[in-house]
């Protein structure tokens, strides 16, 4: 339990923050929540009369992570299963060729989860004419399909790095659209149908759903995202991006979510240590394991003081979704900022060291 002075002045401190945040003009619609079961603490805030729903971005691999680890236990999927075993060899073909060595075939399952495929970003990676998808997206919304996904990865990019090369990670969206289809060719549902029947109902998940083609006059009712300055309109593109990050959910929904994936509530335990057993750098501080991300920040980056390490997910969208162990602390949130994404994880760093000074 956290002193009832303490709890004020804690509260006081985390709206001021949060408050000079959401006054500037490159956020939108800013929200979080945190809480720390073990002190019975919750605090929220929220942006007046904003919408509470926003895009999560890419914190839905840790949905497809948490899907993954159920048909693991359940028998149906092996991690270092060569992915074509799961979704045909035609799928895989020519997806992953250095050097002139193809190593499409021996691409596993785990690779995917890690990146360390070394498969080319069909996001944002930049094609042979020197655009990104994202980038294409933001001058002027569409939309596109799996196969679409696999054409560009196959003839415009090159692969980073030979499967599972000694501590190389490289972030790929590509990665999560092919452990989408694994999860459709095991559990023979869309994927969405998948994640709604086993994530999103038994956690009675609300406020959360998956932005599809059939949600796109929703996209209106969701936080506005700017790139910049700039409020952007990508609803196709968000309808497209499916398993590396289409969910729309609240910070609500999210803690709810991330306190289960962390206690055994949605799939062994015993599978989270192995989640965490090897960090590689993507996006410095930002390092992968095994399906998710870990936010780890040197001293010189607050001035010397230590901050702990958050493991969890985040978004380019400028969402977070993090769980501090140290400090037996949850947070999630979102400044709904594409261009400047370091905007989030400074509000979500400054929240942290506050509740670090009075807990």
């Amino acid at each position: 339990m956290i002193a009832e002075s303490a709890r004020t002045t804690l509260e006081s401190k985390l709206s001021r923050i949060v408050g000079a945040y959401a006054a500037r003009p490159d956020t939108s619609a800013v929200q979080f929540v945190l809480t720390s079961p073990s002190r019975a603490w919750r605090w929220e805030w929220g942006s007046p009369d904003a919408p509470r729903h926003y895009f999560i971005a890419s914190t839905t691999k840790l949905y497809v992570t948490a899907l993954i680890m159920q048909l693991r236990a359940e028998g149906l999927v092996h991690l270092d299963d060569p992915a074509a075993t799961y979704v045909g060899a035609p799928v895989m073909a020519g997806i992953h060729v250095l050097n002139g060595i193809d190593y499409s075939g021996q691409i596993t399952v785990r690779e995917l989860l890690a990146h360390t495929s070394g498969i080319g970003d069909y996001f944002e990676q930049r094609r042979r004419d020197g655009s990104t998808t994202i980038g294409r997206a933001l001058q002027q919304d569409f939309g596109w399909t799996f196969s679409e996904v696999l054409r560009i990865t196959k003839e415009e990019l090159a692969p980073r790095f030979a499967p599972s090369s000694p501590g190389k990670a490289f972030y790929s969206d590509t990665n999560y659209q092919l452990l989408g289809l694994i999860i459709e060719r095991l559990t023979d549902l869309t994927y969405e149908e998948a994640l709604q029947e086993r994530i999103i109902a038994p956690l009675e998940l609300r406020s959360t759903y998956p932005f599809t083609r059939a949600s796109l006059d929703h996209y209106d009712s969701v936080a506005p995202m700017l790139y910049g300055k700039r409020k952007v309109n990508i609803r196709h593109a968000m309808a497209s991006v499916r398993a590396d990050g289409g969910i729309v959910s609240t910070a609500d929904d999210g803690i709810a979510f991330l306190d289960a994936f962390m206690n055994g509530r949605l799939f062994p335990a015993e599978y989270l240590r192995e989640l965490q057993e090897e960090w590689r750098a993507i996006f410095p501080p930002l390092a992968y394991g095994l399906g998710m991300m870990r936010f780890a920040l040197p001293r010189y980056y607050t001035l010397f003081t230590k901050v702990p390490p958050m493991v969890g997910h985040s978004g380019a969208s400028g969402a977070v979704l993090y769980y501090v162990p140290a400090l037996d602390l949850y947070i999630a949130g979102s400044v709904n900022q594409i261009k400047q994404r370091s905007l989030s994880y400074n509000v979500m760093t400054r929240l942290v060291m506050a509740c670090q000074e009075l807990f």
